[in-house]
């Protein structure tokens, strides 16, 4: 029999009813046919509110006791699964990460998936069970603690189980019918699409789209999984078929353009004549690296004697002073006049496989931002997209105007 992994986010799973509606969602792939595998958030706010406990109890507790509290939420949702399913009359049976096992590295709160033995699920199928299993979670082989994988990580679970069992496809349910071409609550014409590449995804994903993670993108394109993004809250008898992300070769008609995405998690830091030499964006970056902050988008410009040069970069929001307070730790190493730092900017992409084989795309949307009134503060490209740095204040007509100049509100 094929099979095929749902999975549920928090707010699909956010009470009893909700829970109750999945059940449906899950009875209806079993009734086609699938030896089904389910994977669930805890229900929404739920892990916010064990992660206040974590830190109402010690704001120094250790990372390997926070694991185990947090991934507690997931165990819940789990067996509460389990139970509808089986009150409706399908086998099924609750599954935590360490009994499956999913095997990760020992970094808690953010571990990676090694390995997935997927025998114990196999056995389940065989036995006519459906498998409910509790996303966001592993465990570290040799320590036997238990892990987290970070916000967002049971859409990775998933991915990583379809991989595992040989899954037809991975459908991921959430709030949202599918990808868009951009945020419909920013641009009321965006347009679902039927099909993006892996590759568009990722990009959408990291450039801050927040329908999927990252990382579970990165392994659905390593593994060839197909990826559904749908929604929850569909009724169950009649689903639409959201987004499928799949093979670049399986989409048969391709805009230049595919999306539109953005995001004010930006901050935008400049250093003023910094002594030219060689080295330099070593003793600059290094120490940012060590901090295991994210450097991005990055500009240099040489002054005409040469002796100095600019040079614009930008990190998360969220490391805007970290990084400030390194830089000027190491005013001893590095000589400059000056830093300069910005926190109101947002950074808008364009993404489409489409670039590939099309001139002037990027271009395009220069002049149309210049003829909006829009400057822009940095840029940066790659073979299917291309960012822009503006002032946050323009964000929405930046968007707007890209979304409309390629098309996209017609897709």
């Amino acid at each position: 029999m094929p099979r095929l992994v749902m999975k549920f986010g928090g707010t699909s799973v956010a009470t009893v009813d909700r829970i109750r509606n999945v059940a449906r969602h899950v009875a209806r792939e079993v009734r086609a046919g699938y030896e089904v595998a389910v994977v669930v958030s805890a229900m929404s706010g739920k892990t916010n509110e064990l992660v206040a406990w974590c830190k109402d109890a010690s704001p120094l507790y250790a990372q390997s006791e926070y694991d185990a509290v947090v991934a507690s939420g997931e165990q819940v949702t789990s067996g509460l699964l389990a139970i509808v399913l089986a009150e409706m009359g399908i086998k099924a049976r609750s599954w935590q990460g360490w009994q499956i096992p999913i095997e990760t590295s020992d970094q808690h709160g953010s571990a990676r998936i090694q390995n997935i033995d997927g025998a114990r699920l196999d056995a389940g199928f065989k036995r006519g069970e459906v498998a409910v299993i509790a996303g966001f979670q592993g465990i570290h082989p040799e320590t036997g603690r238990l892990t987290t994988l970070g916000r967002g990580g049971s859409d990775t679970s998933a991915v990583a189980i379809a991989a595992a069992i040989g899954a037809e496809r991975c459908d991921i349910y959430t709030d949202v019918d599918g990808v868009y071409t951009t945020d419909p609550r920013v641009v009321p014409k965006a347009q679902r699409l039927e099909r993006v590449a892996f590759e568009e995804m990722l990009e959408m994903a990291s450039l801050g789209a927040k329908v999927l993670q990252v990382r579970s993108v990165e392994l659905a394109m390593v593994h060839r999984v197909p990826t559904t993004v749908r929604s929850s809250f569909d009724d169950p008898d009649d689903a639409r078929p959201g987004t499928l992300i799949c093979d670049e070769d399986d989409i048969v008609e391709q805009q230049i353009i595919t999306g539109i995405a953005f995001s004010k998690d930006e901050a935008q830091i400049t250093l003023r004549r910094v002594k030219d030499k060689p080295g330099i964006a070593a003793a600059i970056f290094g120490p940012l690296a060590d901090a295991n902050i994210n450097v991005d988008m990055i500009i240099q410009v040489v002054s005409g004697d040469g002796a100095a040069t600019d040079m614009t970069f930008t990190v998360p929001a969220a490391d805007y002073e970290r990084a400030r307070a390194i830089l000027e730790a190491q005013s001893g190493t590095v000589e400059v006049e000056r830093i300069e730092g910005a926190t109101d900017v947002v950074k808008v992409s364009a993404i489409g496989i489409g670039m590939r084989s099309h001139a002037g795309v990027a271009a395009k949307a220069f002049r149309a931002l210049a003829e909006k009134g829009i400057n822009i503060r940095a840029i940066t490209t790659s073979e299917i997209k291309f960012s822009v740095l503006i002032d946050a204040a323009y964000t929405e007509l930046a968007v707007r105007t890209l979304h409309a100049l390629y098309g996209l509100d017609k897709a």
